[in-house]
């Protein structure tokens, strides 16, 4: 049974306005990989994009732990999610960092991209990553996460080289991925949605890319546990 003093978990995710059902529906199935590891504990889970359940599901909470299922720190995490909280009637919260920038991602990250290269038979010095994300063109922070998790990579991984590549800025996905030879992509995206489903793929069509594409971070089992380690190191910092 959990604690009295350990504090509600909230996370949320940005989903997909086009099509918030579906985002919901995953964001139901993560909370559920939440609570097998935090039993007892009450999780709740929601997209800023299903704008009429946000106020259902933050209802009777005080004082939560937050965990923003974000690959950056932009607008979103800094401004627009704080303010969305505060509209539903959430007044109080301690956040961990955006999942794309917790600690341990990029460990987590390798050993991702080792047990695929090992299936393939593969040697890391002979590949490159090709680390496909959102991007940005009018805030820095969405490039700054995914070059912070390049170079992460690059410090433990021994690549041949890590290529970060944009939807939404240069480099593009489909001009790295031309050029990149024996490759893998890595979708640097905290959901499996649009940008995932239909612009990698298309601009990896039109580099005529037929390479081995990874899951998104955020839909890997593991990147619970990652952010369950940051939801406990908060727990006990606040309780200090």
């Amino acid at each position: 049974m959990a604690q009295a003093t350990e504090r509600a978990v909230l996370v949320v995710s940005h989903g997909s306005p086009s099509h918030p059902v579906s985002q919901e529906i995953a964001m139901r199935d993560l909370a559920c990989r939440f609570r097998a590891l935090l039993p007892g504990r009450e999780v709740r889970a929601v997209t800023l994009a299903a704008r009429t359940v946000l106020p259902k599901v933050v209802a009777g909470l005080e004082d939560p732990i937050l965990c923003p299922w974000f690959m950056s720190d932009g607008w979103f995490v800094r401004t627009h999610l704080p303010n969305r909280l505060a509209e539903a009637g959430l007044s109080r919260w301690v956040s961990t960092p955006p999942l794309g920038l917790m600690p341990g991602l990029g460990e987590l990250m390798t050993a991702r991209l080792q047990v695929r290269l090992d299936q393939l038979g593969w040697a890391p010095e002979q590949t490159t990553v090709i680390l496909a994300a959102h991007g940005s063109p009018s805030s820095a922070k969405p490039r700054e996460a995914t070059e912070a998790a390049a170079k992460a990579l690059a410090r433990r991984g021994g690549f041949k080289a890590i290529h970060p590549c944009y939807v939404d800025e240069p480099p593009a996905i489909r001009d790295i991925a031309r050029r990149s030879g024996q490759a893998i992509v890595l979708p640097f995206f905290a959901a499996r949605a649009g940008h995932v489903t239909g612009d990698l793929p298309e601009e990896l069509a039109a580099a005529a890319f037929d390479g081995p594409v990874l899951d998104p971070v955020g839909v890997w089992p593991e990147t619970t546990a990652l952010a369950l380690a940051a939801i406990t190191h908060l727990q006990r910092a606040s309780a200090a």
